[in-house]
């Protein structure tokens, strides 16, 4: 099937996408596999090897706790978060998991679930393993999978074939491979980018309802954002981080009239920002936009939208996600939005590129202003760099969440002053980003071995 609007947008939880949503669906994917092969009921212990990307910073970004959730058989869009603390103590405290949530199997955290740092699988920085055993040590099952940034999952039969049901032909009535693809779609038939998104979007049957799911994605965003506004402490990890949103979120509500100027909506969409990256630090409920690590972007444009902007509306906020995710695909099938593998340009970049195109949209831009927008916003991500402190999804992460949406509006509205004539293609952006992620040297991809992450003392 081709890529959904849905496959950008999935409801998790926090902290990371690649990290932490892609091993629970890889843990998901394996108990299937067992099911499948008729080894679920054999097996009687699991083995849990990371490596690469997922092995540096996969205790900072709670991978070991993801891979648990997964085997008991949670998965991303449906784990209640507060309860994550104490699946991991039990199983800590008792050596033992119950697999699938249905069978008690021994667990030793210490041995099963092994980081290997400095050693990588072929396909992806971002690899794993997971082997069945019976109970006189044999192996069952075991299969290796990739966590290709955003939530998708490949196994090692898919990377190795390179395709996976995401990216296979789809009965779509304007299929596209690349922005000019989407140009030539909308001059030909007239429609919208939105609009020839939401038409492919009726043949892959993921929603029945599109416009209520959409708004459903909506709300999941506005109410990461209103509880991040209303949190207070530090977050989770060692590095003592304060959370910011509640304090800045009061000032702004009680600030006198006096004191407000034209650019107080900048600090409003900073603050939306902040929320939901607090909220994805501390292991909260958000949505992968098109990952966690940027997960603060889209929603803090869209509340502007949806919040300053005059005559905004429910159709407005559809055309907006429908927009994004459609810049979304592009990045996805032709570069990488996993930070592993192109660094930080494929997290904060991208969701600054489909943020600045589908704010476009909404403004009433054409197709052809609402691709220079999105190429203005990745123009300027190119090179950035991911280097989290303590391997934690916090510092600078939070904070780099904030500037992709005030560069994301920049970008937009840029763009709506020109014709959408430009000398810089969204694609030849998109293949420019892929090529510096290839360059990038590993210690600036998220591995916490280069930047600010080696720079920055942990105290």
């Amino acid at each position: 099937m081709g890529l959904s609007i849905f496959d950008l947008f999935k409801i998790g939880i926090g902290p990371s996408s690649s990290h932490t949503v892609g091993p629970m669906v890889a843990a998901n994917r394996f108990l299937d596999e067992l099911h499948k092969n008729q080894l679920f009921k054999q097996t009687h212990r699991i083995k849990a090897d990371l490596y690469g990307s997922l092995a540096m910073t996969g205790e900072g970004h709670a991978t070991d706790v993801a891979v648990l959730l997964g085997l008991l058989g949670e998965h991303p869009d449906r784990v209640n978060p507060d309860k994550v603390p104490e699946y991991v103590a039990f199983i800590k405290a008792h050596d033992q998991l119950k697999l699938g949530g249905v069978r008690d199997i021994p667990f030793y955290f210490d041995t099963d679930l092994q980081f290997h740092f400095g050693n990588s699988l072929p396909s992806h920085p971002n690899g794993m393993s997971l082997t069945a055993l019976d109970a006189e040590g044999h192996t069952l099952y075991k299969n290796q999978y990739y966590s290709v940034g955003g939530g998708f999952v490949l196994n090692e039969q898919e990377a190795s074939s390179s395709q996976s049901t995401s990216h296979q032909a789809a009965p779509i009535p304007y299929p596209f491979e690349n922005g000019q693809d989407l140009l030539d779609h909308g001059n030909n038939s007239g429609l919208s980018i939105a609009e020839l998104v939401l038409e492919n979007e009726k043949y892959l049957g993921r929603s029945q309802d599109i416009p209520k799911d959409l708004m459903a994605i909506w709300q999941v965003m506005d109410e990461c954002i209103q509880r991040g506004c209303a949190q207070t402490g530090k977050l989770p990890g060692g590095l003592d981080v304060e959370r910011r949103a509640s304090e800045m979120y009061k000032r702004l509500v009680n600030k006198p009239p006096e004191q407000r100027d034209d650019l107080e909506s900048m600090d409003w969409v900073s603050l939306f920002a902040l929320a939901v990256n607090e909220e994805n630090a501390a292991g909260g409920r958000v949505v992968t936009a098109p990952t966690n690590g940027a997960a603060g972007v889209i929603p803090a444009v869209l509340a502007y939208y949806a919040r300053f902007i005059p005559g905004s509306s429910d159709k407005g906020i559809q055309i907006f996600l429908a927009t994004a995710a459609a810049i979304g695909m592009l990045y996805k099938k032709n570069a990488s939005i996993s930070a592993a593998e192109v660094g930080c340009q494929g997290e904060i970049g991208v969701a600054c590129s489909m943020a600045a195109g589908a704010l476009c949209a909404v403004f009433g831009g054409t197709n052809e202003q609402i691709e220079n927008a999105a190429e203005i916003g990745m123009e300027h991500n190119l090179g950035l760099t991911c280097d989290p402190v303590g391997g934690l999804v916090q510092v600078p992460c939070i904070e780099r969440n904030t500037m992709g949406a005030v560069k994301a509006i920049n970008a937009a509205r840029l763009a709506l002053q020109g014709t959408g004539q430009h000398r810089v293609s969204l694609d030849n952006v998109i293949e420019t980003m892929r090529q510096t992620g290839l360059d990038m040297q590993d210690k600036y991809k998220e591995t916490a071995t280069g930047g600010l992450a080696v720079n920055v003392v942990m105290c």
